[in-house]
């Protein structure tokens, strides 16, 4: 049954089907009517039924394989008996979403799926997972690889099959959350230790944290810590001004440029070398820090250590971004000075992916251990005392600190730091500095036989054909620049095109004889076919490393596949994800990632592709992204989308940049500074953070206590004050405390009518999709999950994609490129490395949006608030809820209250949450958006059956602190004091506590059969904090320890 799409005869025109990615505007939020029609649908459309058809006559063209029923978790029997336990009862399920959503919001738009290659049934019902794949193989197909020799900081590599399966392939490690939970996450935990230990070892210096997004934005986290290093007075310096080597990879300086804009920040390329590091001394006190390249990006190696020392003279950082798999070989940054070192990890194991996702790395002395942004895994100890791995210095984390951020990281990339960390495991030192010897071999033999053929080569201004000292070097082509660089191409071999008389060429593990005997055929270069003769790798006695590496244990004990797979499958035991139980975790929207939108990520044609070929040579990346982008911008309904942010936090900077920019070139005319951001105190740190790193002043808008709606006269008078000021106001929808404000269309109405632009935070659009939309509410700008709302894994912690979609005005400012490749008119700079960001991965979210359809996702939409409200319904007897509208709805998310707990039984968020372990559940969002409160979001995939074994779970627990009130037990070394319970700890010989074993291990009858057992007991984390051990080597003392269990509640 098709839906039916019932309109009002005054509602909002319908925006009309695209060719591409154009879209009209949607109308003005304050033109919509009042009252509006919204899709109503059979409770019932595309779920699961709980018998077969008694039909005896069929079509055999009916596809079964239909996707929607296997997303969405309850059955239509289910559906009808939820709306029966809510309360108050709902009729229907469209009853029952009027009373969620405000009538003015709701929407009566057709949502529109850009058509693929099959029948038009296909944009009501979505494509079958078979005919999705096939669509994805025919589009994917187009895109060719061919050998890339270009570099610039990305590397083919051999993924190891043991890792590719097990790690990459396997949902057990790209299912789980970002372990806050540390007693559950011990596993992964332990791998991004080992990453940690990697990159200290091979950069030289002490600490390293556990991955950032991609190479050029930790060089501009590098910048911003460099800036928060410096003295007050000279961080406020008009002309500061951070110094960058003209030897950089060019997309690290174009990020630079986009993020050094909102600290005024001027950025300065130049050689950084030239007349004794006279640039370091003509900017003194201006001076910001220093960024280096090693090797750079031509694959020369210089001596910094002079630099270095200028440099510090100064008052000022170095910093180095480098190459893991060269450090094996040269120097390590922490020997010749250097403060910081970055890159990107993608050599070690991760394949290219179009330019990512990657896991970049951050290392630096310990003595700004305070100030590195993103996550740091420690070591601390459990309640028997056992060591264990924890987030160590979780008020540390950048985005905490709101405003006075530098940095808004939220996210990194788990999922990839941990597949090349197996991959240094696999290998070990002997076997990475083998893979270097022989990427530097190839790399000569090239050279030498180019040169044999009469070319100039070298690794900078002076051509001397001097073997290259890694995996690059440059080629003086002349006049021939341009003929040579067509063949090539013409025989799908990629090189770097320097200008017009220079190529340059780029090595990696996967170079081959055959490979390079093509490449120097197509230069019409002769080779012969014998066996080379051995070529030399030794590297300059002074560039030349010294100092053992990966030394501990882990490194040198799993070099056979056998070894090497129990031990990724041990790590694997000690981590609750998706596989288990539902991960019931508020804003976090921890769906289901269906195996048939996995499917296509390690496909070579998704996966081989380096993002800087032509982009003639990737034609089904631009099938694929301009459809993305097309239905992205329906289902929000905007006019424009860039798929280039890398994270959510990456998004809202973008989508604030954007709005800068765009307001510089309005209010050029009048003279407006508006920079002003208002932002609500329920915010995410995040919103704070990305608005202070662009350039504006944080005004916070309060929420009313009882409702935690906006305050509208707080809001009113804010607007007023600041009314030639005001920039923007960033949004939450529906809100962080999970409701859908009544007033957000007002809202949207006063930013605009003070001369503002509306920044919708789209981490809640889970609850939006076929139901409402950000543009016709109002908002110009929204950031999207695509690691929540569109199936994108959350991998451990990372990776992520946060696009963002925009109305027309902004469209011409939308993120651009090296090459132009995106962007508009007016673009600014662009806030990612690669032009598409993480590229490939952006096919999972392709793939869920063609196989639900648009029927799909709206009644996806409707069962995700469904599911919360029927958990609200059944927990509202036991526990307090926070926060509801006033039909008593919640969104998709909700409150649970458990502040009162605390004087009647001595119980805390953090002892249900570590009780919770014990039932094999984790637990929901822990003291935020509001301090000692749980926040529940079970999203749409979890059936019935699960819903209710989670709500089972907390009543049981919720008796069990009834037993504390009532004084049957004490209020210390109770079971939830105590929670949760190792084997470890239930095998004691003593047992003197004041419950039995049982109830501590199996307090329901499921748990017999269903049991997942915590690797640690509850952790001591003011331990951990304050005997900081971040690698397998201690480090000194930390001060200033909170001892907090989550990130400081906002």
């Amino acid at each position: 049954m098709r839906t039916l799409c019932l309109r009002a005869a005054a509602s909002v025109r319908q925006i009309p089907r695209r060719p591409c990615w154009r879209l009209a505007a949607p109308a003005a939020a304050s033109r919509l009517p009042a009252y509006r029609a919204f899709h109503a649908t059979r409770d019932d459309e595309g779920l699961e039924t709980s018998s077969a058809s008694k039909a005896t006559r069929t079509l055999p063209i009916e596809p079964l394989d239909t996707f929607p029923r296997r997303h969405i978790g309850p059955k239509a029997s289910s559906v009808e008996q939820m709306l029966q336990t809510l309360d108050p009862p709902a009729k229907s399920l469209d009853d029952f979403v009027k009373q969620v959503i405000p009538s003015d919001v709701l929407s009566s738009r057709n949502l529109q799926i850009s058509s693929t290659s099959g029948s038009s049934r296909h944009l009501d019902r979505g494509l079958t997972e078979s005919e999705l794949l096939q669509e994805m193989e025919r589009i994917m197909s187009q895109n060719k690889p061919g050998l890339s020799f270009i570099g610039q900081g990305y590397a083919d590599t051999k993924v190891p099959e043991v890792i590719k399966r097990n790690v990459f392939e396997n949902p057990a490690w790209y299912t789980s959350y970002t372990p806050y939970q540390p007693e559950i996450s011990q596993g992964r935990l332990e791998s991004l230790l080992n990453f940690q230990t990697m990159v200290t070892d091979l950069t030289g210096l002490a600490i390293a944290n556990a991955s950032v997004l991609d190479e050029p934005t930790a060089a501009a986290e590098a910048m911003t810590l460099s800036l928060g290093a410096l003295p007050m007075s000279r961080q406020k310096r008009p002309n500061k001004a951070f110094l960058v080597s003209n030897t950089c990879h060019p997309q690290t300086i174009a990020v630079l440029e986009s993020r050094a804009q909102g600290f005024g920040i001027k950025i300065v390329v130049a050689d950084v070398l030239a007349d004794n590091c006279e640039a370091v001394e003509d900017l003194g006190s201006d001076l910001v820090g220093v960024l280096v390249q090693y090797p750079d990006t031509h694959g020369g190696v210089a001596d910094y250590k002079s630099l270095a020392e200028k440099v510090h003279k100064s008052g000022s950082l170095l910093s180095v971004a480098t190459d893991l798999l060269a450090l094996t070989t040269l120097t390590p940054p922490g020997e010749f000075g250097a403060d910081i070192a970055l890159g990107n990890a993608q050599r070690f194991g991760v394949p290219l992916g179009y330019g990512g996702p990657h896991a970049a790395f951050f290392a630096t002395s310990e003595k700004y251990k305070r100030k590195i942004p993103g996550r740091l895994i420690g070591m601390s100890k459990d309640r028997l005392g056992n060591p264990a791995a924890r987030l160590a210095l979780q008020t540390r984390e950048q985005h905490i600190r709101r405003e006075k951020a530098t940095s808004n990281i939220c996210t990194a990339q788990a999922l990839l730091a941990n597949m090349s960390a197996f991959y240094a495991v696999y290998h070990g030192p002997k076997g990475l500095t083998e893979i270097a010897k022989n990427v530097t071999a190839m790399t000569r033999y090239i050279q030498q036989r180019l040169v044999q053929a009469g070319f100039q080569t070298g690794n900078g201004p002076a051509m001397d054909n001097k073997p290259a000292p890694f995996d690059t070097f440059i080629v003086a082509t002349g006049e021939k620049t341009g003929a040579i660089f067509e063949k090539l191409e013409s025989e799908s071999i990629h090189v770097r095109k320097l200008d017009d008389s220079r190529i340059s060429i780029s090595v990696d593990e996967t170079t081959d004889m055959a490979k390079a005997h093509k490449l120097l055929a197509a230069m019409d270069v002769s080779v012969d076919s014998s066996n080379p003769a051995e070529i030399d790798v030794s590297v300059p006695e002074q560039f030349k490393r010294t100092t053992p590496f990966l030394t501990h244990p882990v490194f040198n004990s799993y070099h056979s596949e056998t070894e090497l797979l129990r031990y990724i499958y041990h790590l694997q035991s000690k981590d609750l994800s998706l596989v288990h139980s539902m991960i019931p975790l508020g804003s976090c929207t921890m769906k289901l990632n269906a195996t048939a939108e996995m499917a296509p990520v390690t496909w070579p044609t998704v996966s081989s592709l380096h993002p800087f070929v032509p982009l003639e040579s990737a034609k089904g990346y631009k099938v694929m992204t301009e459809q993305l982008e097309s239905d992205l911008a329906s289902i929000t309904g905007f006019h424009s989308v860039s798929l280039q942010p890398n994270s959510g936090a990456q998004g809202e900077f973008a989508g604030l940049r954007v709005i800068r920019e765009y307001l510089k070139h309005k209010n050029a005319e009048d003279g407006k500074k508006r920079d002003v951001c208002l932002i609500p105190v329920s915010a995410h740190g995040t919103n704070p953070a990305s608005a202070a790193m662009c350039g504006m002043r944080v005004v916070p808008v309060k929420c009313e206590n009882s409702t935690g709606n906006l305050d509208m006269a707080d809001l009113k008078a804010k607007c007023e004050k600041h009314s030639d000021e005001i920039g923007a106001i960033m949004i939450t929808y529906p809100s962080t405390f999970g409701v859908f404000e009544p007033n957000i269309k007002a809202v949207c109405d006063m930013i605009h009518e003070h001369g503002g632009q509306v920044y919708m935070d789209g981490a809640n659009m889970n609850a939006q999709i076929g139901l409402c939309s950000p543009g016709e509410i109002g908002a110009d700008v929204c950031h999207l999950n695509l690691h929540k709302t569109f199936c994108i894994p959350h991998g451990g912690g990372g990776p992520g994609v946060g696009p963002i979609g925009v109305k027309e005005h902004l469209a011409p400012f939308l993120p651009g490129h090296l090459r132009g490749e995106t962007g508009g008119e007016h673009a600014i700079a662009p806030v990612s490395g690669a032009p598409w960001g993480s590229a490939s991965i952006l096919p999972i979210s392709y793939a869920y949006i063609k196989m639900m359809g648009p029927v799909g996702l709206t009644q996806a939409t409707k069962i995700t608030l469904l599911n919360a409200n029927y958990i609200l319904a059944r927990l509202k007897p036991h526990y307090n809820i926070l926060y509801t509208n006033a039909e008593g709805r919640c969104a998709h998310e909700f409150i649970l209250d458990v502040r009162p707990l605390k004087e009647t039984a001595g119980v805390e968020a953090i002892d249900i949450a570590k009780r919770l372990q014990d039932y094999g559940f984790h637990a929901p969002t822990m003291s935020w958006p509001v301090a000692n409160t749980l926040m529940i979001e079970p999203t749409e995939s979890e059936s019935k059956e699960e819903l209710d074994r989670f709500c089972d779970a907390l009543i049981s627990i919720r008796k069990e602190i009834a037993a504390v009130e009532n004084g049957k037990v004490p209020k210390e070394g109770n079971v939830l004091k105590m929670a949760p319970h190792t084997q470890q700890d239930l095998l004691r010989s003593e047992w003197d506590r004041p419950y039995s074993r049982e109830e501590a291990a199996y307090p329901l009858p499921y748990l017999r059969e269903r049991k997942f057992w915590p690797a640690v007991a509850r952790l001591d984390d003011a331990y951990g904090d304050t005997n900081l051990f971040c690698t397998c080597a201690p480090v000194e003392d930390s001060e200033d320890i909170t001892g907090a269990a989550a990130p400081t509640p906002t």
